[in-house]
């Protein structure tokens, strides 16, 4: 079966470079606007382990369809009515949520997005309007234009697929490396020729390695960042204290993604600050003969 054709129209959003100025500049807005970075990992979705903005959704699409439902069937005015004020009330922090993780993808993404933003906009811009006639006493323009906002909407949606699913907006990118790292110890480098205190990169079985030795101990996890798979040994380190090293200001040892700025603990994996919302893959060491080696639990 051939795609439908409306998926090459889709596809060719994502070169559509003059939508870059306005995305740069709705990207300004959006970053200028929510400054305090517990609240972008909040609307991230760092707390949950994944974007927030999936899940919201649900809540104005479900309230807008049940009102499509209504609408179609005698007597239920009122009903349509309250779930058409909760679609429209519930959209705000959904779209909220939505820039946030828009303002942090590549181009190629947010040309996307931005249409599919604009979309949804339109569909709630048509549900105020069917509330307004409701309350005017104009009910079949009332139904009309909430149907015009479920089309709208429902080409948004169509978009957010593509954005999540063709475009790999929102998904973790490291995901694979369970299922492509060898399982069992694999040997990484002599404990002497890793540089200690700085942020190094090697590879194992075809997989680029984020190395960082502290003394004796040597940290490794996914070069890849998980938000983007942005290359991670040319971060920035954040925090701890290393003799000898690079690494000053105390607390843990982190690293800062190079293109979004996601935070990771070196240590752990874990995420310290997003955009991105799920763990790096932290693989264990030890050090054999003075060769450090590397085990990935869970690789198959």
């Amino acid at each position: 079966m051939k795609p439908l054709p409306a998926l090459e129209l889709v596809a060719r959003l994502e070169d559509a470079d003059w939508l870059d100025p306005l995305a740069k500049k709705v990207r300004k807005f959006v970053k200028r606007t929510i400054r305090p970075q517990w609240a972008r990992d909040i609307l991230h979705g760092v707390p949950i382990g994944h974007p927030v903005h999936p899940l919201a959704v649900q809540v104005p699409l479900g309230a807008w369809i049940s009102a499509a439902v209504l609408d179609a069937l005698p007597g239920n005015d009122k009903a349509a009515t309250l779930l058409i004020g909760v679609g429209s009330a519930s959209a705000v922090p959904s779209a909220v949520a939505g820039f946030m993780d828009w303002s942090q993808l590549h181009s190629q993404q947010q040309r996307v997005g931005l249409v599919h933003a604009t979309a949804n906009i339109t569909a709630v811009s048509l549900y105020t309007a069917s509330l307004v006639a409701r309350a005017q006493g104009r009910n079949g323009a009332g139904k009309a234009l909430a149907y015009l906002g479920l089309g709208a909407v429902s080409f948004g949606g169509f978009l957010g697929g593509h954005l999540s699913y063709r475009q790999a907006a929102g998904v973790n990118h490291t995901e694979d490396v369970p299922h492509r790292f060898p399982s069992g110890w694999q040997p990484l480098a002599p404990l002497e020729d890793l540089p200690e205190g700085k942020l190094h990169q090697r590879v194992v079985a075809g997989l680029p390695l984020l190395v960082f030795r502290e003394g004796e101990t040597v940290n490794v996890l996914s070069d890849v960042c998980s938000h983007l798979s942005g290359p991670l040994h040319e971060g920035k380190l954040k925090g701890g204290n290393v003799t000898g090293g690079s690494v000053g200001g105390g607390g843990e040892p982190c690293v800062v993604c190079p293109w979004h700025g996601s935070t990771f603990s070196l240590r752990s994996g874990e995420v310290q600050a997003g955009p991105a919302t799920s763990r790096q893959p932290r693989f264990e060491t030890r050090v054999t003969g003075g060769l450090v080696e590397v085990n990935l639990p869970g690789a198959d």
